[in-house]
């Protein structure tokens, strides 16, 4: 059996849920196929997040992390392609950081690419009728913060553990408190991210 670790960040922002926790919290625990499902709530903190991830990955050491964020305003499973190497925040985070124009790894590389099969995964949720995308942006709050932290800790440890980010739509008891803003049934969510675990091997 392979691990996943799958993590998901605490509400922020002013929500009182997050999807991506609610996500996870009902994958955690269950074993997918050739792989069993590990999860773990971060704080919506720069840094911390990053250091509480790499924490559990030295101690449950993974095969696969896959973070889990918010991605409000989106009407798609988004499947990120890319981490740039800069945190420019428009809210404070939970700890009310508010980091402008800061490079997340000074004298890292400007970028790093996930390591899973993003295109394959949009695909499998398309064919079964889920919403969803490839992004080229996880934006340059907390959730890029921790999927750049993620690969640099990877590229740096020199250990073949593949990770990636995926961003997921408000709930719809969230939408109702931004008029306009689509969402995703949590039903509908979590078998998308069970189809996509799918495509892994």
């Amino acid at each position: 059996m392979k691990k996943i670790l799958l993590t998901g960040f605490e509400p922020f922002g002013g929500e009182r849920i997050n999807p991506a926790v609610e996500a996870m919290n009902r994958l955690k625990g269950r074993t997918l196929g050739q792989h069993v499902i590990v999860g773990l709530e971060l704080p919506t903190v720069f840094g911390k997040s990053t250091d509480t991830l790499i924490a559990a990955m030295e101690e449950m050491g993974p095969d696969i992390v896959i973070g889990l964020g918010q991605g409000g305003g989106r009407a798609e499973i988004t499947f990120e392609r890319i981490a740039i190497n800069m945190d420019d925040a428009a809210i404070p985070d939970n700890d009310g950081n508010q980091p402008l124009d800061w490079p997340i790894v000074a004298e890292g590389p400007t970028a790093y690419w996930s390591t899973l099969p993003v295109k394959a995964m949009t695909d499998q949720l398309r064919a079964r009728g889920i919403p969803a995308s490839v992004s080229n942006t996880a934006g340059t709050f907390v959730c890029n913060h921790l999927f750049y932290g993620l690969m640099h800790h990877i590229a740096v440890s020199g250990r073949p553990i593949r990770g990636g980010f995926i961003h997921v739509p408000y709930l719809p008891e969230q939408a109702v408190r931004h008029p306009g803003a689509p969402s995703m049934a949590l039903d509908q969510i979590v078998l998308g991210l069970e189809l996509a675990i799918g495509v892994l091997t």
